[in-house]
This record gives structure tokens, C-alpha cells and sequence, in this order.
């Protein structure tokens, strides 16, 4: 499941979360989340094919342009992390460990902190 799971598992609900896990595309999520994992796929997926208009339409459907930038920072983040572990075989906690600090997580948000924040 993993850091990010465990915190969307405790957020949507475990039922919800495991649909989305399976196909966000067919999920039960609201239009704005469904569009900020589409938008997110392609940015790890194929990032070369991701333009504006990409942008443009996620915004479209309600999501503020600070909930698209964090989830973009999230994403990219995730994605560094993952390859590093990859590539340096380091220990992945267990399910278990992850879920014990999803609201902890969760409460704590994914923002970067700035020089004035």
C-alpha cells in the first residue's frame, strides 16, 4: 500500500480507496480527483506528452491551481523517492507501519514549506 495509500485509504475509506487502486478511472470519486489522477498518471507515465491544455483541464473541473501544484509535488516526490529505493534496494516499512501514521500524515498535509512559511 505504501505511505501514500495508507493516507488515502484513511481519507476516502478503504472500500473507496481499494476501487481507486484498482481503476481511478471507474472509482466512486468526485470528477476533480478523478481528473488530478489522470493528470498525474501522465506526469509519471508519458511526461513528455503532458502540455498546458493538460493543466487546463483539471482546473477546469474545480481543482485550485495550489491543489494541483502540491499534488504535482507529491507526485514528483513520491516518484524520486521510489526510484532511489528502487536503484538502493532500502527497506520499505510494512503496511502496518504505514497505516498506524496515516492520520498523523494526513493531519500534517503534503505542502512544501517556503522561506515564509
Amino acid at each position: 500500500m505504501g505511505s501514500h495509500g495508507a493516507v488515502a485509504s484513511y481519507a476516502l475509506g478503504e472500500d473507496v480507496w481499494e476501487a481507486v487502486r484498482l481503476d481511478w478511472r471507474t472509482a466512486p470519486v468526485d470528477e476533480r480527483l478523478r481528473a488530478t489522477l489522470g493528470f498525474l498518471e501522465k506526469l509519471t507515465l508519458r511526461p513528455t506528452e503532458l502540455t498546458r491544455g493538460d493543466a487546463v483541464a483539471v482546473l477546469s473541473t474545480g481543482v485550485s491551481e495550489q491543489a494541483l501544484v502540491d499534488a504535482i509535488h507529491v507526485a514528483a516526490l513520491f516518484n524520486m523517492i521510489d526510484r532511489l529505493a528502487d536503484a538502493l534496494g532500502w527497506d520499505v516499512p510494512s503496511d502496518e507501519a504505514f497505516s498506524g501514521r496515516a492520520q498523523a500524515m494526513l493531519e500534517s498535509g503534503y505542502a512544501l514549506a517556503t522561506a515564509e512559511g
